[in-house]
């Protein structure tokens, strides 16, 4: 009976055994960690003494002034003042002073940590500072993986470097990568701006902040709107993608592009893609798909589709051409400078050249090469022209060399005409009412009754010539030196004798609004007259 009843006894304890072996088994392939990495056991280095109470599976080590606790695990260091070891569970909790070593670049201090064998997981609670040689991260709630090498907070945490202080509520770091991730109302503090961010990655070692969604850029220069892009923290360089806005500190200017690069040292920006340089101050805009701009001399240039406004006066200024120059002469004034196919549209006045300087100070428009100036149905020529604003209107025109005025009568190809070396227009309310011409002066002008009927064409020629103009007709004019004159009736009009030499009516050129600025200045081949020079200036010889 003894024995069967022994051995009966012993089925079941290797049954049970078997059983508790299963389920054992079981937990540690739940526990176990991921990638079919090998466990390895905690170990107890050093403790002052260690003790088990009752009902509790956990072991309870002991610091002591003179022997320090260590526990270690696969790489690390583990000490505390106190800890709860759970060998069953590969596991242990720690409290007081707890410290993490892993080899000698990485520290981790906590006042409580939880410490999982399995997974490589420890948590980490209350005055949590982790330490490597590029940053310490600060935060009270740590969770690091030391399996992926990387620590996530979600209660709040900052990380410093010798650069730079970022805070954020959520965030990871990995201090084998130096790459930090910080999601949730974001905040780095350099000492001479400070970025405002809803995601943002760093890196402590190359100091760059890889700007992920909605972003301010704030300094004593100015501020910065983008939501893409990135900021090199210590060299003051930035490239900024997504239609970012660079504003001055004064808020007065606002650079945007497709793609901005930016060194906020020197104050300059280099734009690709849909630039756009605006001054409410100076009421100006500067545009173009390319373009670059110094902040500290206010200096800006633009090419492609480039063109720039003025709208500073009641009736805005559109000059367009393949490259143009905003200069910023003072507080109030700045310069324009356009060349190559030039377009001027206002709607009291239009124009084309080769190259234009626009003089904000003066209010006088200098255009070079080829100029040509339509107002109403007049065009007028010359190898230079200049005009003069006042109060948003024309007020005066120069033209110097080969100058030849041409009104369109209404009636087809009957043009009246003027020609000589140089000539000035003067207006009132927008509109010519005195034209003076000097040097080998022509006219060409028909002689209309007063109920309409063209009696012909009176050509006449003198060295001075200067009229007074009514809506658009001339009422007065006078001849001086050695004049002569003569009129031709229409019938026994010949067709060479309608127009004077150098005649060309360019209106197919015009520009008839603000977006015709961006048409080539293409002249059709008859009309492509290269004139001779008339006039030589005081720093040139023939």
């Amino acid at each position: 009976m003894i024995n069967k009843s022994r051995k009966k006894y012993g089925s079941e304890s290797i049954l049970l055994l078997s059983v508790l072996f299963v389920i054992i088994v079981s937990v540690k392939a739940q526990q176990a960690p991921p990638n079919n990495q090998q466990v390895q056991i905690i170990e107890l280095r050093h403790a002052e003494r260690m003790f088990r109470i009752p009902g509790i599976d956990a072991e309870i080590v002991v610091n002591s002034e003179s022997v320090e606790m260590k526990f270690y695990h696969n790489g690390a260091y583990l000490f505390a003042d106190s800890a709860h070891w759970v060998q069953i569970d590969n596991t242990f909790e720690a409290w007081g002073n707890v410290r993490m070593e892993q080899g000698d670049t990485l520290f981790v201090f906590a006042s409580y940590l939880h410490y999982d064998g399995n997974t490589r997981l420890a948590r980490l609670r209350e005055n949590v500072r982790l330490e490597d040689p590029t940053a310490t991260l600060f935060t009270d709630s740590l969770n690091y993986d030391r399996i992926a090498n990387l620590g996530y907070f979600f209660e709040g945490g900052m990380l410093v470097d010798d650069e730079n202080e970022l805070t954020s509520y959520w965030g990871q770091y990995s201090p084998e990568t130096n790459q930090a991730l910080f999601r949730d109302s974001v905040k780095l503090v350099n000492e001479n701006y400070t970025i405002f961010a809803d995601t943002l990655k760093y890196n402590t070692e190359t100091k760059i902040a890889d700007i992920l969604g909605p972003s301010r850029i704030v300094s004593e220069d100015g501020v910065i709107y983008t939501s893409r892009g990135w900021y090199d923290t210590d060299a003051d360089k930035a490239m900024l993608l997504d239609r970012s806005r660079v504003y001055s500190n004064d808020r007065q200017q606002m650079l945007t592009g497709d793609t901005i690069f930016y060194n906020r040292a020197t104050g300059e920006g280099e734009v690709f893609g849909n630039m756009s340089l605006e001054d409410t101050g100076r009421s100006a805009i500067l545009r173009g798909n390319y373009g670059f701009y110094n902040e500290q001399t206010e200096y800006g240039f633009a090419t492609g589709m480039s063109y720039a406004v003025d709208y500073s006066q009641s009736d805005s200024l559109f000059i367009g051409g393949d490259s143009l120059f905003m200069i910023t002469l003072d507080s109030i004034h700045r310069d324009f400078k356009a060349y190559a196919n030039v377009r001027i549209f206002r709607n009291d006045f239009q124009a084309i050249a080769d190259s234009v300087h626009y003089s904000a100070p003066d209010s006088t428009i200098f255009m070079r090469g080829r100029p040509v100036i339509w107002q109403e149905n007049q065009q007028i020529l010359g190898n230079e022209i200049d005009i003069l604003m006042n109060d948003s209107t024309v007020d005066k025109a120069y033209v110097r060399g080969n100058a030849l005025a041409i009104q369109d009568r209404g009636v087809e190809d009957q043009f009246n005409q003027m020609s000589g070396r140089n000539m000035t227009g003067l207006f009132r309310d927008g509109n010519i009412h005195r034209i003076l011409v000097e040097g080998n002066v022509e006219t060409l002008y028909y002689m209309v009754e007063d109920d309409g009927n063209v009696i012909g064409l009176n050509k006449t020629e003198s060295p001075y010539f200067n009229a007074d103009i009514e809506n658009q007709e001339i009422v007065r004019m006078h001849l001086t030196g050695p004049a002569n004159g003569l009129t031709t009736p229409l019938p026994q009009l010949r067709p060479e004798q309608s127009r004077l030499s150098g005649f060309v009516w360019l209106d197919y050129l015009r520009p008839l609004n603000s977006r015709d600025i961006f048409r080539r200045n293409e002249r059709a081949a008859a009309d492509d007259i290269e004139l001779p020079r008339m006039f030589v200036r005081d720093d040139e010889t023939l």
